[in-house]
Formats: structure tokens, C-alpha cells, sequence
């Protein structure tokens, strides 16, 4: 199909024809998590989004290759490189080992993509996988001058390069250093824009994961870590690389600076970031008010769903407010969509015609910098179209190849939950399970939260295990 894609480059700070260098190919990269904790609702907007490019892209008729990392590794409680290592941070937290927090929180990771249908990238690499590749890269930039031992560290150094911010704009002035009291300026920086390459024993002695190097034990910093992942797997040129905006300075800014210096021309063309999810006391984060994950949006009886179509209403590159009220009117939206799914009927033959003019009109809409919410208007109006239910059905798994709202749920069998058939419950108590299974949807409609929580310790203490899922509420004798 070959449908004409416009993005937002942040590059160029301007929409543009998206081209990649090889024709019908792309090679596109997403930085990962950090899986020091659970990723919270607005990390995983920015995955949501990416989710959505890379499946639009195929659909459109692109060949995509997208590659992921994980850092496990090297990534300080500030992105300036001062602070503890988020990784060895969650290990003190929860006494275990990195690679048992790496772990964890990598599967915990793609279990929440898993239910907000965020497809696995092609490639999906640990940072502490590829240290060969990452020593390297830092003893090509220190051949070429562009890097330099000191105080047993080693530096990118800045001063380099003709435009160090050519991606975010900033002013060399307008950077603070060492403002928090409690983080000092490194004095073996010379330059304050530098950034560390490798740090040694002279950061932290009690660094658990460490590596031989030229420059002594030690182990790499954040930002040489998806410049090399990239290069890696995707080639010395790539296409579109993803992240939120917060990652634009310093990690993607310095990422172009030590890949273009390794490599010795442009990288990367088009650079696409995704704006924060925001709560009315401001941007989201681990550290602050009520640790919004998907668990507890699905323990307060949403469905994983509603939040995926919460982020598609709005625009990638806007700031996204989130409140319970507001999910609400998405699960309210989202509940009359499955319906109005339902009533389509299985009947009469395919339009070809007609579901080639809704892809396209589908790919023109989505297409337009990622417009997803004029994507989903195209759905509404296919709904309302004149032509047969088979080319409703048709056309609507085909736009949920990307939206991937798992609108043909709506075409499954109908199952809420019952307990027929669940070993060891007699009539009696499966009425009475039901009775405490529809008090607790009540309970959660009307937000008492503890109640719900209440309803479902009295029934774990009568032996009765319930559980939410996307065909209801389940429940079984334990």
C-alpha cells in the first residue's frame, strides 16, 4: 500500500515526509526501561505510542525492524551522571541481587505490555550484554580525540563538536549544574556539558556489576549504551529512534554526539518523542503521589484497554492529564464501542472497494504525524457506513492492527464470569459468590475502593480465589 507518512521531527522541530534511507525499510530504535521498579502508567504512554508507530508502519507496507534496550546497568538517579545507580539503588531497596531486580522488573516489564498489547520489539537487548561492544566504541572516541581519561573516569568530550545541541535547542547558559544541594559539580569534567563514557572504582567503590577495561574496573555510563545497541543491530544508519521528551537532553542529545563521532556522519534522520503524562500536581513519576501502575489501574477494576484508548484520544505530543474521572469516560467510551461492535452482524461478502477506501482513509488519518484520535474517528465512521457486516468486521480488524484495542473481543463468545463448573462449589455457594461477585462491581463503580478490597478478602477467607480478566470475573476454590 505505501501510504505517505508525516512525523513530527524533533531534529528539525518541524512535520515532514517520513523517509527512511532504504526504501520500503525501517530501521527504528526505542529506548528501554530502566528495570530498577515497575514502570508506571506514564512510562508506558511513551511505549504505547511507539507501540502504535511501529505497527502503523507496517500496516502502511514498511518492512520495520525495531530494536529495544534494557538497562540494567549504569543509569544514575540523575541523567547528568551524578547520584546512586538506579539499579543498585532497587537491589538495596528490596536486598537482592541487580540481575535478580533486573529480572523481576524486566518480566513485570512486558507483562504490563503483554495486557496493554504492546508488541515485543524484534530485538530486545540487556546494557550488560553488549560491554565488548560498549569498550569499543569508547576506544574509537578516544582515538579519534573525541573522549579522555580523568580522575580514572572517561569523558565525551563536547567541546568537540560545531552544535552539541543541535537536537534541543538549549543554550549553553541556560545549564545548570549542581544545583541541588545534595549533588555536586564533577570537577574532571572539562567542560560542564561532558558526560561520562566509563566510570571506574572512582565513582562508586560498591558498585556490584563491574567489568575489565583499558581504563580500569569499572562499568559503562547510560547514554554509550544506545548509540552502541543501535549500531549493533540497526547499522550505521537509523531511521527513527523513540523515547519521551524528558529523554531529548542529555541522553538522546548525547547519544547523536558520541554516535556521530564514532561513526563519522549523520545518524540518525528522524527523531520522534512522545510529551508526558501528567497529573494535576504535575509530570508523573516514581517518587511522588499514588505509584499508578497498570496492577493497580486492574485492581481498581479497570481494564488494562481503557488505558490504551485513554492514550490514543489524545495526541502524542501534547501533555496528557490523567485523573480517575477522565479514565472513566474512556471505559464508558470504550464499553460503548465493544458494544456497537456487537451489534455488527456477520453477514453479506466482503467490499473490497469499500475496505480499501477505510484503510486508506484509516492510513491518510493515523499517517498525519500519528492522529490517532482522527484514527479512531475513522472507526466511528465506518460503524455508521452503509455495506455489509462482513466489511465492517473486516475493516475494523484491519485498523486494530494498529490501535490493537482487541476490538474483536466484541465477536467472542459473550462468557462473564460464572461459577458453573468450578470444582468443589455446590448451588448454594456459587449464588452466593455471584451475589459478592455483582455487590463488588457495584462497589467499584460507585470508587469505594475498599469495599471491593473487603469483598474480596471474605471470600479468599470462605476458600474462594477471584480474579479480574478480560472475559470478566473468574473464580475457583483454593
Amino acid at each position: 500500500m505505501k501510504e505517505k507518512t508525516y512525523l513530527y521531527n524533533t531534529l528539525t522541530r518541524q512535520v515532514e515526509l517520513f523517509e527512511p534511507n532504504t526504501e520500503g525499510k525501517v530501521t527504528m530504535y526505542t529506548c528501554g526501561p530502566t528495570v530498577y521498579h515497575f514502570a508506571h502508567i506514564g512510562n508506558l504512554r511513551s511505549y504505547i505510542m511507539e507501540d502504535v508507530l511501529e505497527k502503523y508502519l507496517r500496516f502502511a507496507g514498511y518492512d520495520v525492524k525495531r530494536v529495544m534496550n534494557i538497562t540494567d546497568v549504569g543509569h544514575l538517579s540523575s541523567d547528568g551522571d551524578t547520584g546512586e545507580d538506579k539499579m543498585l539503588a532497587g537491589a538495596k531497596r528490596e536486598h537482592k541481587s541487580v540481575m535478580d531486580i533486573a529480572k523481576f522488573y524486566t518480566d513485570a516489564f512486558f507483562e504490563d505490555c503483554r495486557k496493554l498489547s504492546i508488541k515485543r520489539p524484534d530485538v530486545v537487548e540487556p546494557a550488560t550484554n553488549c560491554i565488548d561492544e560498549f569498550i569499543h566504541m569508547i576506544e574509537v572516541l578516544m582515538e579519534k580525540g573525541y573522549a579522555y581519561e580523568a580522575g580514572d573516569n572517561v569523558y565525551f568530550d563536547t567541546s568537540k563538536l560545531d552544535d552539541y545541541y543541535v537536537l534541543s535547542a538549549q543554550k549553553e547558559e541556560e545549564l545548570q549544574v549542581g544545583v541541588r544541594e545534595d549533588v555536586e559539580e564533577d570537577t574532571n569534567k572539562r567542560n560542564k556539558t561532558d558526560f561520562v563514557l566509563w566510570f571506574t572504582k572512582s565513582k562508586f567503590e560498591n558498585q556490584e556489576l563491574k567489568w575489565d577495561s583499558p581504563w580500569g574496573v569499572g562499568y559503562p555510563g547510560w547514554h554509550i549504551e544506545c548509540s552502541s545497541i543501535s549500531i549493533k543491530h540497526l547499522g550505521e544508519y537509523l531511521d527513527l529512534h523513540c523515547g519521551g521528551v524528558d529523554n531529548i537532553f542529555p541522553h538522546h542529545t548525547n547519544e547523536i554526539a558520541q554516535s556521530e563521532a564514532f561513526l563519522g556522519h549523520k545518524w540518525c534522520k528522524y527523531w520522534f518523542h512522545i510529551n508526558h503524562l501528567n497529573t494535576t500536581g504535575g509530570k508523573m513519576s516514581k517518587s511522588k503521589g499514588e505509584f499508578l501502575t497498570v496492577s493497580l489501574l486492574e485492581e481498581k477494576g479497570y481494564d488494562p484497554m481503557v488505558y490504551r484508548l485513554f492514550c490514543l484520544q489524545s495526541h502524542y505530543r501534547k501533555p496528557l492529564e490523567f485523573s480517575y474521572e477522565a479514565l472513566d469516560n474512556a471505559a464508558a467510551a470504550y464499553e460503548k464501542l465493544i458494544k456497537r461492535l456487537r451489534a455488527v452482524p456477520e453477514d453479506g461478502e466482503v467490499d473490497k472497494e469499500k475496505l480499501d477506501e477505510y484503510n486508506s482513509r484509516f492510513a491518510q488519518a493515523v499517517g498525519n504525524d500519528m492522529n490517532t484520535s482522527m484514527g479512531l474517528t475513522v472507526l466511528f465512521d465506518l460503524l455508521k457506513e452503509d455495506c455489509s457486516g462482513a466489511t465492517k468486521r473486516e475493516a475494523v480488524k484491519s485498523m486494530d492492527s494498529v490501535l490493537s484495542l482487541q476490538l474483536a473481543r466484541a465477536w467472542e463468545q459473550d462468557d462473564q464470569t460464572s461459577g458453573a463448573g468450578v470444582s468443589g462449589a455446590d448451588a448454594e455457594l456459587t449464588a452466593y459468590v455471584e451475589q459478592k461477585i455483582a455487590e463488588r462491581a457495584a462497589a467499584k463503580k460507585e470508587k469505594d475502593f475498599a469495599r471491593a478490597d473487603a469483598i474480596r478478602d471474605e471470600l479468599k477467607e470462605k476458600g474462594v480465589l477471584i480474579r479480574d480478566t478480560r472475559e470478566g470475573v473468574q473464580w475457583e476454590m483454593v
